[in-house]
């Protein structure tokens, strides 16, 4: 039987040397709508190679009908218990008998159906395989389960691991974007703008919102500024700006529109992203020809020797700076850091390198961490007199990269759904025209607890 996504391990029984009389997981909690038990045993001192399972520590009220083979010959019958298929002593050392048990409705007022499917391998020249419908006859709510051999006790490493399963029909709490599980939180990952509608009031829900990120700046005769990151805002980790985690949110049973803020194109500024409470503000767009660097969730980087402007307090850092004169472009800044100012390669007759953009802040929100909102590289510069070849500024984090001055000159895009800025437009002088890359649309993550 496969795993249900939505199941969570309540506990794991693992036998210690010397063996033990039997396997029991007690205090069930009450909370799952079904039981999963996954088995691996093996008798001690028996020999007949069948275990039990009762339920409450009573004996009474149970009922199976089998059929079991052995690949060459298949029997089938009732008895009054549960019973699965275990190694025995005489089977070939360190092999094991596997059972998988499940038990539905296991709170209800109602008789308990149970299932299980049991195999055992001698080392190849023997194998058994046993398929039970069953019953316990009993209204009371299973809170015990004991696992018996039938004379014996059960063998060192023997293990149990037993399941809560939540019915997938019921168990997301909320609709709305690419809702997933990972065994403690339900998360829903919107892409794109749309609807999170709880299905009851929600209390303890982190969030993630990161905005679109800057376009990169064009350049003519000089290196263009870096993309700023989008505003980055979350209630787990980090925050962009160096601040600290938010507050959680608490939502009742309504719809709240989500907007996933698109990334700046070529000198433009990127979108906010929002939801509920929470609005992350469009990374600034980077310094370029005939444009200035603006602020948002992180600042553009400059050109022409200007200054890279501010991040918003608490959402992301500052824009770096440009070269004096038609030199390299600032980095855009990112949520992590400033974006790098640009420099000098290679004394008065080299290029002017463009700035980094700024390092992203790292995330776990969906139980893997992922970097976002980094910078836009600034542009590099290198005029018609110039022996060597500047180098265009890296993006920080998921940043576009700018574009190289010894050939292409465009400015790349930065990575989508990340909020980081656009690389900006270098030049090789000589009036030579160039485009900054889009910044990366943003992303909206909600995450709750599913019990």
């Amino acid at each position: 039987m496969a795993l249900n996504p939505n199941m969570k391990a309540i506990q794991t029984v693992t036998v210690g040397a010397g063996g033990a009389a039997s396997i029991e997981f007690i205090n069930i909690p009450q909370t799952y709508t079904d039981l999963y038990l996954l088995v691996s045993i093996r008798e001690e001192t028996s020999a007949s190679a069948v275990a039990f399972i009762k339920f409450n520590n009573t004996t009474s009220n149970r009922s199976e009908r089998y059929l079991q083979g052995n690949g060459s010959s298949a029997v089938s019958g009732t008895t009054s218990v549960l019973q699965f298929i275990a190694c025995q002593p005489s089977d070939t050392a360190n092999t094991f008998g596997n059972a998988s048990i499940y038990i539905p409705n296991y709170t209800s007022s109602n008789f308990k159906s149970v299932s299980s499917d049991s195999v055992s391998e001698n080392n190849a020249t023997g194998a058994f395989s046993r398929l039970v419908a069953g019953l316990w006859s009993n209204t009371s709510a299973i809170n015990q389960i004991t696992i018996t051999t039938d004379t014996g006790d059960v063998a060192q490493y023997s293990t149990a691991t037993l399941y809560g399963v939540t019915s997938a029909a019921t168990a997301a709490k909320a609709t709305g974007g690419n809702v997933t599980y990972d065994g403690t939180y339900f998360i829903h990952t919107f892409t794109s703008s749309g609807t999170f509608t709880p299905t009851q009031a929600l209390s303890n829900v982190d969030f993630l919102v990161v905005a679109g990120g800057g376009g990169g700046g064009s350049g003519v005769n000089n290196g263009a500024g870096g993309g700023g990151a989008g505003g980055y805002r979350t209630s787990a980790g980090t925050s962009g700006g160096g601040a600290s985690a938010e507050s959680k949110l608490s939502l009742s049973a309504q719809a709240y529109t989500v907007t996933v803020g698109a990334g700046g194109g070529n000198n433009t500024s990127g979108s906010n992203s929002v939801f509920s409470t929470i609005t992350s503000i469009g990374g600034g767009r980077g310094q370029g020809n005939n444009s200035v660097n603006q602020t948002g969730g992180s600042g553009g980087g400059a050109s022409s020797g200007g200054s890279g402007v501010s991040g918003t307090a608490n959402q992301g850092y500052d824009g770096g700076n440009a070269y004096s004169g038609n030199g390299g472009g600032g980095g855009g800044g990112g949520a992590g850091a400033v974006g790098v100012s640009a420099t000098v390669s290679s004394g008065v007759s080299g290029g002017i390198n463009g700035g980094a953009g700024g390092a992203g802040v790292a995330s776990s929100i969906t139980g893997t961490s992922v970097t976002r909102a980094g910078g836009g590289g600034g542009g590099g510069a290198r005029f018609q007199n110039d022996t060597v070849y500047s180098q265009p500024g890296s993006g920080g984090s998921g940043g576009g990269g700018a574009g190289s001055s010894s050939g292409t000159v465009n400015g790349s895009d930065a990575t989508v759904n990340t909020g980081s800025g656009g690389g900006a437009g270098s030049t090789t002088g000589g009036n030579t025209n160039s485009s900054g890359g889009s910044g990366g649309s943003g992303i909206v993550i909600i995450r709750y607890p599913a019990s």
